[in-house]
Protein backbone atom coordinates (compact mmCIF):
# COMPACT_ATOMS: atom_id res chain seq x y z
CA UNK A 1 0.00 0.00 0.00
CA UNK A 2 1.47 3.40 -1.02
CA UNK A 3 1.85 5.64 1.62
CA UNK A 4 0.19 8.98 1.76
CA UNK A 5 3.49 10.93 1.55
CA UNK A 6 4.83 8.84 -1.11
CA UNK A 7 1.40 9.91 -3.10
CA UNK A 8 1.82 12.98 -2.71
CA UNK A 9 5.76 12.63 -3.55
CA UNK A 10 4.23 11.29 -7.02
CA UNK A 11 2.34 13.33 -7.85
CA UNK A 12 4.78 16.39 -7.63
CA UNK A 13 7.43 14.58 -9.88
CA UNK A 14 4.50 14.31 -12.49
CA UNK A 15 4.21 17.90 -11.90
CA UNK A 16 7.51 18.70 -13.03
CA UNK A 17 8.03 16.39 -15.87
CA UNK A 18 4.73 18.57 -16.80
CA UNK A 19 6.67 21.73 -16.65
CA UNK A 20 9.67 20.57 -18.01
CA UNK A 21 7.66 18.75 -20.92
CA UNK A 22 6.73 21.99 -21.55
CA UNK A 23 9.38 24.31 -21.26
CA UNK A 24 11.55 21.72 -23.35
CA UNK A 25 12.74 23.97 -26.20
CA UNK A 26 13.62 26.29 -23.38
CA UNK A 27 15.79 23.96 -21.44
CA UNK A 28 17.72 22.37 -25.09
CA UNK A 29 18.71 26.06 -25.53
CA UNK A 30 20.17 27.28 -22.76
CA UNK A 31 23.27 25.47 -20.54
CA UNK A 32 20.78 25.81 -17.08
CA UNK A 33 21.06 21.82 -16.85
CA UNK A 34 24.72 21.41 -17.99
CA UNK A 35 26.12 24.38 -15.18
CA UNK A 36 24.12 22.04 -12.42
CA UNK A 37 25.23 18.02 -13.87
CA UNK A 38 26.13 15.97 -11.50
CA UNK A 39 26.77 11.98 -11.87
CA UNK A 40 23.08 10.97 -12.44
CA UNK A 41 21.15 14.23 -11.71
CA UNK A 42 20.75 17.39 -12.89
CA UNK A 43 19.17 20.35 -10.81
CA UNK A 44 16.42 22.13 -13.24
CA UNK A 45 15.32 25.20 -11.98
CA UNK A 46 11.59 25.26 -12.29
CA UNK A 47 9.79 28.51 -13.03
CA UNK A 48 6.10 29.43 -11.25
CA UNK A 49 5.76 26.61 -9.37
CA UNK A 50 4.85 27.12 -6.09
CA UNK A 51 5.45 25.30 -2.67
CA UNK A 52 3.30 25.60 0.55
CA UNK A 53 5.17 26.74 3.46
CA UNK A 54 4.88 27.92 6.80
CA UNK A 55 6.43 31.42 7.85
CA UNK A 56 6.55 32.47 10.61
CA UNK A 57 6.81 36.94 12.06
CA UNK A 58 5.90 39.50 14.36
CA UNK A 59 2.60 39.10 15.16
CA UNK A 60 2.75 42.48 17.55
CA UNK A 61 0.67 44.54 14.90
CA UNK A 62 -2.33 43.91 13.38
CA UNK A 63 -5.97 45.17 13.55
CA UNK A 64 -7.06 46.40 17.03
CA UNK A 65 -3.33 47.05 18.33
CA UNK A 66 -0.85 50.04 17.98
CA UNK A 67 -1.79 53.77 16.73
CA UNK A 68 -4.35 54.21 14.22
CA UNK A 69 -6.91 56.63 12.68
CA UNK A 70 -10.38 55.32 11.52
CA UNK A 71 -10.13 54.26 7.95
CA UNK A 72 -6.83 53.93 7.64
CA UNK A 73 -4.90 50.84 5.75
CA UNK A 74 -4.09 47.95 8.49
CA UNK A 75 -0.02 46.60 7.47
CA UNK A 76 2.75 47.85 6.41
CA UNK A 77 2.66 51.02 3.26
CA UNK A 78 4.65 50.68 0.29
CA UNK A 79 7.44 52.91 0.02
CA UNK A 80 8.27 55.75 -2.17
CA UNK A 81 11.34 57.61 -3.87
CA UNK A 82 13.68 55.88 -5.67
CA UNK A 83 14.13 52.99 -3.22
CA UNK A 84 10.24 52.04 -3.40
CA UNK A 85 9.43 48.22 -3.96
CA UNK A 86 8.43 46.96 -7.32
CA UNK A 87 4.77 46.20 -7.87
CA UNK A 88 5.50 43.84 -10.18
CA UNK A 89 5.04 39.57 -9.20
CA UNK A 90 8.49 37.50 -9.28
CA UNK A 91 8.81 34.82 -10.65
CA UNK A 92 8.78 31.54 -8.36
CA UNK A 93 11.75 29.32 -8.89
CA UNK A 94 12.08 25.97 -7.28
CA UNK A 95 15.30 23.72 -8.39
CA UNK A 96 14.45 20.08 -8.57
CA UNK A 97 16.78 17.20 -9.09
CA UNK A 98 15.85 14.68 -12.12
CA UNK A 99 17.41 11.82 -13.21
CA UNK A 100 19.36 12.22 -16.47
CA UNK A 101 17.38 8.88 -17.35
CA UNK A 102 14.09 10.63 -16.24
CA UNK A 103 14.97 13.80 -18.31
CA UNK A 104 16.16 11.14 -21.58
CA UNK A 105 12.22 10.15 -20.99
CA UNK A 106 11.01 13.50 -20.87
CA UNK A 107 13.01 14.28 -24.18
CA UNK A 108 11.69 10.95 -26.33
CA UNK A 109 8.25 11.79 -25.09
CA UNK A 110 8.25 15.01 -26.59
CA UNK A 111 10.46 14.08 -29.35
CA UNK A 112 8.82 10.91 -30.01
CA UNK A 113 11.82 8.89 -30.70
CA UNK A 114 11.98 5.39 -30.75
CA UNK A 115 14.11 3.22 -28.44
CA UNK A 116 17.64 2.59 -30.19
CA UNK A 117 17.95 -0.82 -31.31
CA UNK A 118 21.55 -2.03 -30.45
CA UNK A 119 22.62 -3.00 -34.03
CA UNK A 120 23.66 -6.53 -34.71
CA UNK A 121 24.62 -8.54 -31.82
CA UNK A 122 27.27 -5.95 -30.01
CA UNK A 123 27.11 -7.00 -26.44
CA UNK A 124 30.16 -7.28 -24.30
CA UNK A 125 29.76 -10.19 -21.60
CA UNK A 126 30.16 -8.75 -18.36
CA UNK A 127 30.63 -10.72 -14.49
CA UNK A 128 29.38 -9.87 -11.03
CA UNK A 129 28.82 -11.71 -8.05
CA UNK A 130 25.25 -13.25 -7.12
CA UNK A 131 24.37 -14.29 -4.03
CA UNK A 132 22.19 -16.92 -4.37
CA UNK A 133 22.97 -19.94 -2.68
CA UNK A 134 23.57 -21.36 1.05
CA UNK A 135 26.54 -22.97 2.33
CA UNK A 136 27.61 -24.13 6.24
CA UNK A 137 30.64 -22.12 6.33
CA UNK A 138 31.56 -18.41 5.54
CA UNK A 139 32.32 -15.16 7.23
CA UNK A 140 30.35 -13.50 9.44
CA UNK A 141 29.18 -10.61 8.05
CA UNK A 142 27.13 -13.36 5.49
CA UNK A 143 25.19 -15.12 7.91
CA UNK A 144 21.88 -16.30 7.18
CA UNK A 145 19.50 -15.59 10.25
CA UNK A 146 16.70 -17.13 9.04
CA UNK A 147 18.22 -20.34 7.59
CA UNK A 148 20.29 -20.76 10.68
CA UNK A 149 17.02 -20.43 12.75
CA UNK A 150 15.56 -23.18 10.69
CA UNK A 151 18.86 -25.23 11.07
CA UNK A 152 18.68 -25.08 14.62
CA UNK A 153 14.21 -25.93 15.41
CA UNK A 154 14.94 -28.50 12.74
CA UNK A 155 18.04 -30.55 15.08
CA UNK A 156 16.08 -29.70 18.43
CA UNK A 157 12.74 -31.21 16.85
CA UNK A 158 14.54 -34.40 15.64
CA UNK A 159 16.10 -34.38 19.42
CA UNK A 160 13.35 -34.17 20.74
CA UNK A 161 14.47 -30.82 22.58
CA UNK A 162 11.68 -28.80 21.45
CA UNK A 163 9.55 -27.69 24.24
CA UNK A 164 6.53 -25.62 22.58
CA UNK A 165 5.76 -24.01 25.96
CA UNK A 166 9.33 -22.83 26.51
CA UNK A 167 10.51 -22.56 22.42
CA UNK A 168 13.95 -21.65 23.10
CA UNK A 169 16.31 -22.21 19.86
CA UNK A 170 20.00 -22.01 20.63
CA UNK A 171 22.11 -22.50 16.80
CA UNK A 172 25.58 -24.28 17.85
CA UNK A 173 28.17 -24.27 15.12
CA UNK A 174 26.69 -26.57 12.98
CA UNK A 175 23.40 -24.87 12.78
CA UNK A 176 25.64 -21.71 11.04
CA UNK A 177 24.56 -21.12 7.45
CA UNK A 178 26.14 -18.67 5.10
CA UNK A 179 25.06 -16.56 1.90
CA UNK A 180 27.21 -17.48 -0.73
CA UNK A 181 27.57 -16.40 -4.64
CA UNK A 182 27.67 -17.36 -7.99
CA UNK A 183 29.08 -15.87 -10.83
CA UNK A 184 27.17 -14.34 -13.11
CA UNK A 185 27.03 -13.60 -16.71
CA UNK A 186 25.29 -10.74 -18.40
CA UNK A 187 25.18 -9.50 -21.55
CA UNK A 188 25.67 -5.86 -21.66
CA UNK A 189 25.05 -3.86 -24.70
CA UNK A 190 27.53 -0.91 -25.25
CA UNK A 191 28.69 2.00 -27.04
CA UNK A 192 30.93 3.87 -27.86
CA UNK A 193 30.53 7.82 -29.40
CA UNK A 194 33.36 9.82 -31.02
CA UNK A 195 32.64 13.42 -31.15
CA UNK A 196 34.70 15.72 -33.84
CA UNK A 197 34.87 19.22 -34.24
CA UNK A 198 36.14 21.37 -35.92
CA UNK A 199 38.34 24.27 -34.21
CA UNK A 200 39.55 26.55 -36.86
CA UNK A 201 39.07 30.09 -36.73
CA UNK A 202 35.64 30.07 -38.25
CA UNK A 203 34.63 28.52 -35.26
CA UNK A 204 33.83 31.19 -32.48
CA UNK A 205 32.50 30.95 -29.02
CA UNK A 206 28.71 30.78 -30.31
CA UNK A 207 29.52 27.91 -32.20
CA UNK A 208 31.18 25.59 -29.45
CA UNK A 209 28.26 26.72 -26.98
CA UNK A 210 25.92 24.83 -29.58
CA UNK A 211 28.13 22.31 -30.03
CA UNK A 212 28.59 21.92 -26.27
CA UNK A 213 24.50 21.91 -25.76
CA UNK A 214 23.58 19.46 -28.67
CA UNK A 215 26.66 16.75 -27.32
CA UNK A 216 24.79 17.01 -24.01
CA UNK A 217 21.56 16.26 -25.39
CA UNK A 218 23.03 13.54 -27.36
CA UNK A 219 25.13 12.08 -24.25
CA UNK A 220 21.62 11.93 -21.94
CA UNK A 221 20.04 10.03 -25.22
CA UNK A 222 22.24 7.31 -25.74
CA UNK A 223 22.93 6.85 -22.01
CA UNK A 224 19.28 6.26 -21.58
CA UNK A 225 19.99 3.41 -24.29
CA UNK A 226 23.25 1.57 -23.14
CA UNK A 227 24.25 0.65 -20.45
CA UNK A 228 27.70 1.44 -20.68
CA UNK A 229 29.44 4.29 -22.78
CA UNK A 230 32.81 5.53 -23.81
CA UNK A 231 32.75 8.77 -24.84
CA UNK A 232 35.89 9.96 -27.20
CA UNK A 233 36.58 13.75 -28.91
CA UNK A 234 38.94 14.60 -31.68
CA UNK A 235 39.19 18.35 -32.64
CA UNK A 236 40.69 19.56 -35.94
CA UNK A 237 41.77 22.30 -37.63
CA UNK A 238 44.21 20.74 -40.41
CA UNK A 239 45.53 18.54 -38.17
CA UNK A 240 43.81 16.66 -36.04
CA UNK A 241 44.10 15.08 -32.23
CA UNK A 242 42.88 13.38 -29.22
CA UNK A 243 41.55 16.12 -26.13
CA UNK A 244 39.71 15.50 -23.18
CA UNK A 245 36.36 16.97 -22.60
CA UNK A 246 37.22 20.00 -20.95
CA UNK A 247 39.41 20.81 -24.13
CA UNK A 248 37.11 19.67 -26.65
CA UNK A 249 34.48 22.50 -25.78
CA UNK A 250 37.14 25.24 -25.06
CA UNK A 251 39.77 25.02 -27.50
CA UNK A 252 40.69 27.32 -30.50
CA UNK A 253 42.96 27.76 -33.17
CA UNK A 254 43.42 30.24 -36.06
CA UNK A 255 44.30 27.64 -38.96
CA UNK A 256 42.76 26.42 -41.58
CA UNK A 257 40.14 23.62 -42.07
CA UNK A 258 40.99 19.89 -43.43
CA UNK A 259 38.10 17.28 -42.46
CA UNK A 260 39.92 14.66 -43.73
CA UNK A 261 42.33 14.85 -40.75
CA UNK A 262 39.65 14.43 -38.09
CA UNK A 263 38.17 11.60 -40.24
CA UNK A 264 41.31 9.50 -40.69
CA UNK A 265 42.28 9.33 -36.81
CA UNK A 266 38.76 8.30 -35.99
CA UNK A 267 39.10 5.24 -38.50
CA UNK A 268 42.26 4.68 -36.86
CA UNK A 269 40.71 4.74 -33.25
CA UNK A 270 37.35 2.19 -34.05
CA UNK A 271 39.94 -0.28 -35.70
CA UNK A 272 42.20 -0.38 -32.61
CA UNK A 273 39.66 0.17 -29.66
CA UNK A 274 35.97 -0.55 -31.03
CA UNK A 275 35.51 -3.95 -32.71
CA UNK A 276 31.92 -3.51 -34.73
CA UNK A 277 30.70 -7.15 -33.76
CA UNK A 278 31.59 -5.84 -29.40
CA UNK A 279 30.10 -1.95 -29.83
CA UNK A 280 27.75 0.17 -30.94
CA UNK A 281 29.31 3.34 -32.41
CA UNK A 282 28.12 6.49 -33.04
CA UNK A 283 29.99 9.27 -34.59
CA UNK A 284 29.01 12.95 -34.75
CA UNK A 285 30.71 15.65 -36.67
CA UNK A 286 30.57 19.81 -35.88
CA UNK A 287 31.69 21.87 -38.20
CA UNK A 288 30.71 25.57 -39.90
CA UNK A 289 30.45 23.52 -42.93
CA UNK A 290 34.11 25.23 -44.23
CA UNK A 291 36.87 22.80 -46.03
CA UNK A 292 40.32 23.53 -47.54
CA UNK A 293 39.45 21.73 -51.03
CA UNK A 294 37.53 20.30 -53.59
CA UNK A 295 40.20 17.58 -53.23
CA UNK A 296 39.53 17.00 -49.44
CA UNK A 297 35.94 16.60 -49.85
CA UNK A 298 36.44 13.93 -52.37
CA UNK A 299 38.62 12.23 -49.46
CA UNK A 300 36.15 12.82 -46.78
CA UNK A 301 33.36 11.33 -49.20
CA UNK A 302 36.25 8.06 -49.36
CA UNK A 303 36.80 7.64 -45.85
CA UNK A 304 33.18 7.69 -44.48
CA UNK A 305 31.88 5.53 -47.33
CA UNK A 306 34.95 3.20 -46.89
CA UNK A 307 36.19 3.29 -43.29
CA UNK A 308 33.67 4.67 -41.07
CA UNK A 309 30.20 3.46 -41.89
CA UNK A 310 30.93 -0.24 -42.20
CA UNK A 311 32.04 -0.18 -38.21
CA UNK A 312 29.39 2.37 -37.25
CA UNK A 313 25.72 2.67 -36.49
CA UNK A 314 25.44 6.13 -37.97
CA UNK A 315 27.17 9.21 -38.80
CA UNK A 316 25.68 12.37 -37.92
CA UNK A 317 26.99 15.75 -39.02
CA UNK A 318 25.74 18.73 -37.73
CA UNK A 319 26.11 22.35 -39.42
CA UNK A 320 26.08 24.86 -37.05
CA UNK A 321 26.20 28.60 -38.65
CA UNK A 322 28.76 31.25 -38.40
CA UNK A 323 29.56 33.77 -40.69
CA UNK A 324 33.00 33.44 -41.37
CA UNK A 325 32.58 29.78 -43.14
CA UNK A 326 31.30 28.72 -46.62
CA UNK A 327 28.95 26.23 -45.10
CA UNK A 328 29.21 24.05 -48.22
CA UNK A 329 30.35 20.68 -46.41
CA UNK A 330 26.65 19.88 -45.63
CA UNK A 331 26.19 20.08 -49.53
CA UNK A 332 28.91 17.74 -50.11
CA UNK A 333 27.37 14.96 -47.85
CA UNK A 334 23.89 15.59 -49.52
CA UNK A 335 25.45 14.93 -53.16
CA UNK A 336 27.17 11.81 -51.97
CA UNK A 337 24.98 10.38 -49.97
CA UNK A 338 21.28 11.78 -51.44
CA UNK A 339 18.90 9.02 -49.20
CA UNK A 340 21.36 8.46 -46.31
CA UNK A 341 23.49 5.70 -47.24
CA UNK A 342 20.53 3.63 -45.85
CA UNK A 343 20.73 0.16 -44.65
CA UNK A 344 17.09 -1.68 -43.70
CA UNK A 345 17.07 0.58 -40.32
CA UNK A 346 17.00 3.52 -42.34
CA UNK A 347 19.70 6.60 -43.14
CA UNK A 348 22.90 5.97 -41.66
CA UNK A 349 24.66 9.39 -42.77
CA UNK A 350 22.46 12.25 -41.23
CA UNK A 351 22.37 15.86 -41.73
CA UNK A 352 21.67 18.47 -40.06
CA UNK A 353 21.79 22.25 -39.44
CA UNK A 354 21.75 24.21 -36.18
CA UNK A 355 21.36 27.84 -37.20
CA UNK A 356 20.82 29.03 -33.00
CA UNK A 357 19.77 27.39 -30.03
CA UNK A 358 16.47 27.21 -31.36
CA UNK A 359 17.73 24.47 -33.91
CA UNK A 360 18.79 21.89 -31.24
CA UNK A 361 15.29 20.61 -30.82
CA UNK A 362 14.96 19.74 -34.35
CA UNK A 363 18.45 18.69 -34.56
CA UNK A 364 18.22 16.00 -32.24
CA UNK A 365 14.59 15.03 -34.07
CA UNK A 366 16.52 14.41 -37.07
CA UNK A 367 19.20 12.65 -35.56
CA UNK A 368 17.25 10.01 -33.81
CA UNK A 369 13.95 9.86 -35.09
CA UNK A 370 15.34 6.13 -37.40
CA UNK A 371 16.56 4.63 -33.91
CA UNK A 372 19.38 4.17 -35.05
Amino acid sequence: MISRIEQDHQRFRQIVRGKIRKDLRRFLSKDELIGKEGDRYVSIPVHDLDLPTFRYGDNSAGVGMGDGEEGEGVGQQGGSGDNAGGEEEGKHITEVDISLEELADILADELKLPRIKPRGHHNITTKRDKFSGIRPTGPASLRHFKRTYREALKRQLALGAYDPDDPVIIPIKRDLRFRSWNEVKKPQSNAAIVYMMDVSGSMGDQQKELVRLTAFWIDTWLRRNYQGIESRYIVHDVRAGEVDKKVFFSMREDGGTRISSAYTLCSEMIKEDYDPNDWNVYLFHFSDGDNSSEADNRRCVELIDGELLPRANMFGYCQVTSAYGSGNFINVLGDAFPEGAPDEDGPRVITSRIDGKEGIYDALRTLFKQGR
